[in-house]
């Protein structure tokens, strides 16, 4: 029975998505399709099914989703992009390939404020791609550079992809998934950086000769109020100030005085930011219930615990099992974009990783860097075309770029696997986790 379970729900499913069907409706309509052959009484599903919808989304901290997202469109309309790129030349101007480097930085900072991969792909690389055509760098390889440092954005906090594993996942702290995501998207980042420099200093990329306008104080003092947004979210999470619901709320409000004190943004832009973000939320609330139905259906089938005993019965060895879970994770990420996957995968992987010693923050970074490596790889991956886009070149003449940096990406994803310190650290220091190793 759980063999056909699983068969009829995710082959359905992925029928559905590669005939075009929205990946919302594809999950409903799977489960509708499994509940079916599975001989659930046709009333008591109805009934469950609704009531499972309206309870996964009665939650408090599902407001923080729209809120930050708000606050990262109002961060990419107001101006705060060129103000980054600026303080990101000044510090990586002494590197060959300096552009390229300033690109990685600049999606870090802008990720980190944003909370967005595709924002910041498109942000950066609106700004980036003119310049690095001036000074003669192939327009491939800024779009592969751009591509692959953008979803740093969704690691370093503050991050919706967290939120919603926090809330998919029972309740983990997201103070501790925010505090350890820093140290786990930089790696990321600095994997990305090494790999764009080493290809830089191949094609003889120089350093950087432009003479900056400005004073360097005064190109900090205009980056230091966009960086502050950060420093305000996370230093009031922390110090218990207000939830991550209130500073979703308290971001907003400073990303909107920073737009007006920059006179970057109008009414009209105001309203389009606006209807942007209600359909994004509405998306992402229907997401949500089509898969506490599927939930439902795969606990009701047996479906988890079933995956759970398989790969359990492949091997007892934590090592193997988190490589297995792994390269599932990073080829479902190149079909099916973060939010449905952390929908889906939490409740199936996560007693897994409970039962190997692996802490729910440490398993959530894990989850979340894999689903972000998955954006920039084809068919699916949003950053990849939208970074394509941008940038005005074709996905085959990335490719080559991409596939180095790519290697460099799931390396910083198994060191982040295996090495636990390195998202818990911090946390850890924090007082928020009680321990940055195995449990």
């Amino acid at each position: 029975m759980v063999l056909q379970a699983v068969l009829v729900l995710f082959g359905s499913f992925f029928v559905m998505l590669f005939a075009g069907v929205p990946i919302s409706a594809g999950i409903g309509i799977a489960s509708i399709v499994t509940a079916v052959v599975s001989g659930m009484p046709a009333d008591i599903f109805a009934l469950t099914a609704a009531q499972r919808c309206f309870s996964g989304l009665d939650s408090f901290s599902l407001l923080a989703l729209p809120f930050f997202s708000l606050g990262g469109n109002l961060m990419n309309k107001g101006g705060i992009a060129r103000r980054l790129i600026r303080l990101a030349r000044l510090l990586v101007g002494w590197v060959p390939g300096y552009l390229g480097a300033t690109n990685v930085l600049a999606n870090m900072f802008f990720g980190a404020v944003s909370g967005s991969s595709v924002a910041a792909a498109s942000a950066m690389g609106s700004i980036m791609s003119p310049l690095e055509l001036d000074e003669g760098y192939d327009p491939n390889y800024s779009a592969a550079v751009n591509i692959c440092s953008a979803p740093t954005g969704q690691l370093i906090p503050p991050s919706g992809g967290l939120i919603l594993y926090s809330i998919t996942a029972g309740g983990v702290s997201v103070a501790a998934l925010f505090m350890g995501g820093y140290l786990t998207g930089i790696s990321l980042g600095v994997a990305v950086a090494i790999v764009a420099v080493g290809l830089a200093v191949k094609m003889g990329y120089k350093k950087s000769e432009i003479e900056e306008k400005d004073p360097a104080w005064k190109v900090w003092v205009d980056a230091i109020p966009a960086l502050l947004a950060v420093v305000i979210v996370m230093g009031g999470i922390l110090t218990g100030k207000f939830t991550a619901t209130e500073a979703g709320v308290v971001m907003v409000l400073y990303c909107g005085l920073l737009a007006v004190v920059y006179r970057e943004m109008n009414l009209k832009t105001l309203y389009e930011l606006l209807a942007d973000t209600m359909k994004g939320s509405a998306t992402i609330l229907f997401l949500i219930a089509s898969s506490s139905i599927m939930s439902y259906v795969m606990s009701y089938t047996g479906i988890p615990a079933a995956i759970s005993s398989g790969l359990m019965s492949v091997s007892d060895n934590r090592y193997i099992l988190l490589l297995i879970m792994n390269v599932f994770l990073l080829i479902m990420g190149m079909f099916l974009d973060l939010t449905p996957a952390v929908l889906i995968f939490t409740p199936v992987f996560l007693p897994i990783a409970r039962s190997i010693g692996m802490s729910d923050v440490h398993f959530g970074l894990m989850l979340i860097m894999n689903l972000v490596i998955g954006s920039v790889t084809p068919p699916v991956g949003s950053v990849l075309f939208v970074g394509c886009g941008v940038g005005k070149v074709k996905i085959e003449g990335v490719t080559r770029y991409i596939l180095p940096m790519f290697v460099a990406m799931v390396a910083a994803l198994f060191l982040v696997t295996y090495i636990p310190a390195i998202p818990l650290i911090v946390p850890y220091l924090c007082k928020l986790v009680p321990s940055f190793w195995w449990n």
